[in-house]
C-alpha cells in the first residue's frame, strides 16, 4: 500500500507526465519545487533574480537581504484541477528586518494536503479504513547584505511527509518519513551600472541563483530504500526596462535544473553533496541542456508606492517534452492599498495541442499579504509593490 500511494502521490503532484524523468521518480517530496506564491506564478513561475518580497525564501532568500520591514502573506491554491481532487497546498510566509543582526530573519510553512485514502489488505479488495496523507515543511532563514550591491541569504528546513500511516503487511517502516534540508543564496542588485549604449542599470538589474533542498535522502521503509530530496539549482534575471513616477515594467528570466543524479537501476543515486556535482555531467551536454526548465515573465504596475497601485503580469513556462513537457502561459494581477495586498495567477495550456484536459489547467493561486515599516527607500528602484 506504502509503494502506491507514494507512487500516486508523486504521478498526480507532477502531473502526470509520461516520461523518464519522472516516471523514474528521481526524488521524493516533490512538493518542495512547487511555485507556491501568486506573484511569482503570474509571470511563469520565475522569481530567482526579482525576489523582492517574502515569498523570495523559495524563490532566493538572498533577495530579502535589500528589504527592510516585516511582511506576512499566506497563499492557496486547489492543486491539480483537472482531476478534481482533494488536492491543495497552502504557503504562509513572514519576514522581519532585524537592525541589531544586520538583517532579516525568515519563516515559512508549506502544507501539501494529498486528502483521503481508502486503506486495504493484500487478501481483499473490502475497504477497512480511511487514512489523510499530506507533505509540510518548515523553514528558517536569515538573509543580509554583504555590501550595497550583494546580498546573501540561507535557510533550514525540517520536512515532514506522512503518505500512508501503517505500513504494508510485509515491511518494515511506514509511509511516514522526516527529513532536514538548506538552502544557499545570493543576489547581485548593483546600484550603479552603465551598460554601452543602453545606459544606467543602477537599481534596475539584478541576477540571482539559489542552491535548494540540499540535504540527506528520506526514508520511508528503510535505508536501503531511501529516496534523495529534490535539490535544486535556480539562476535568475530580472530588469526593470521601463519606469517613471506611476508606470514599471519588468521582465523576469529564470533557469533551474534538478541536481539529482541519474544511475542504472538497482545501483543507489549519489548523496546530495555529489549529485550537486555529478547530475550536470550524468548524460550527454545535448541532455543535460535540455534538462533545463526555462521559465519567464512580465509583471505591469501602475500607480504610487506609497498609496493604491495594481498590477498585470504574464509569463511562459517550458520544460523539455522528454522532461516533464510542462508548457504553460500565466496570467496574473495584484493590487497594494498602504500595508495590505491581493495576488492571483491562473495556468493556462490552451494554446498547446495537448492543453484539453491538461492537469495544470485552470490552476489557481490566492495571495493575501500585509507589509509594514519599509524604509523609504524601498519603495524606489526595484523593489515596487512589495
Amino acid at each position: 500500500m506504502k509503494k502506491v500511494v507514494f507512487l500516486l502521490m508523486t504521478i498526480l503532484l507532477f502531473f502526470g507526465a509520461q516520461n523518464k524523468y519522472y516516471a523514474q521518480g528521481e526524488a521524493a517530496v516533490p512538493f518542495l519545487l512547487l511555485a507556491p506564491d501568486s506573484r511569482a506564478g503570474g509571470i511563469g513561475e520565475s522569481g530567482t533574480g526579482l525576489a523582492d518580497n517574502s515569498a523570495a525564501i523559495f524563490w532566493n532568500p538572498a533577495g530579502i537581504a535589500f528589504l527592510t520591514g516585516s511582511e506576512v502573506s499566506i497563499t492557496h491554491s486547489n492543486w491539480l484541477p483537472q482531476f478534481n481532487l482533494d488536492l491543495f497546498y497552502d504557503y504562509l510566509t513572514y519576514r522581519q528586518y532585524v537592525e541589531s543582526l544586520g538583517g532579516s530573519v525568515t519563516a515559512s510553512i508549506t502544507y501539501m494536503n494529498f486528502g483521503e485514502f481508502v486503506r486495504t489488505s493484500s487478501q481483499s479488495p473490502d475497504p477497512i479504513g480511511t487514512f489523510r496523507s499530506f507533505d509540510a515543511a518548515l523553514t528558517l532563514g536569515y538573509a543580509t547584505k554583504l555590501s550595497n550591491d550583494w546580498g546573501m541569504g540561507f535557510n533550514f528546513r525540517v520536512i515532514h511527509s506522512r503518505l500512508s500511516d501503517q505500513p504494508t503487511e510485509h515491511e518494515q517502516g511506514s509511509g511516514v518519513a522526516t527529513s532536514v534540508s538548506f538552502d544557499i543564496g545570493a543576489m547581485w542588485r548593483p546600484e550603479i551600472l552603465n551598460i554601452p549604449l543602453i545606459g544606467d542599470m543602477g537599481n534596475r538589474f539584478s541576477i540571482g541563483a539559489n542552491l535548494s533542498n540540499l540535504g540527506p535522502k528520506i526514508t520511508y521503509i528503510d535505508q536501503a530504500q531511501s529516496d534523495p530530496i529534490p535539490t535544486n539549482f535556480r539562476l535568475g534575471f530580472a530588469t526593470r526596462i521601463f519606469e517613471d513616477e506611476y508606470n514599471s515594467l519588468t521582465y523576469t528570466l529564470d533557469f533551474s535544473k534538478l541536481l539529482v543524479s541519474r544511475v542504472d537501476s538497482g545501483k543507489t543515486k549519489d548523496e546530495f553533496y555529489k549529485a550537486i556535482f555529478t547530475a550536470w555531467a550524468d548524460q550527454s551536454f545535448g541532455e543535460e541542456l535540455r534538462d533545463i526548465v526555462t521559465s519567464m515573465g512580465l509583471e505591469y504596475w501602475y500607480g504610487k508606492p506609497d498609496d493604491f497601485m495594481f498590477a498585470l503580469r504574464t509569463g511562459f513556462f517550458y520544460e523539455d517534452p522528454s522532461y516533464g513537457n510542462r508548457k504553460f502561459l500565466t496570467l496574473g494581477a495584484g493590487i497594494r492599498y498602504d500595508m495590505y495586498g491581493f495576488d492571483f495567477s491562473y495556468i493556462t495550456t490552451d494554446m498547446f495541442k495537448d492543453g484539453e484536459n491538461h492537469p495544470l489547467s485552470d490552476t489557481l493561486r490566492f495571495t493575501l499579504l500585509i507589509g509594514w515599516g519599509s524604509t523609504p527607500s524601498q519603495t524606489k528602484g526595484f523593489p515596487r509593490g512589495i
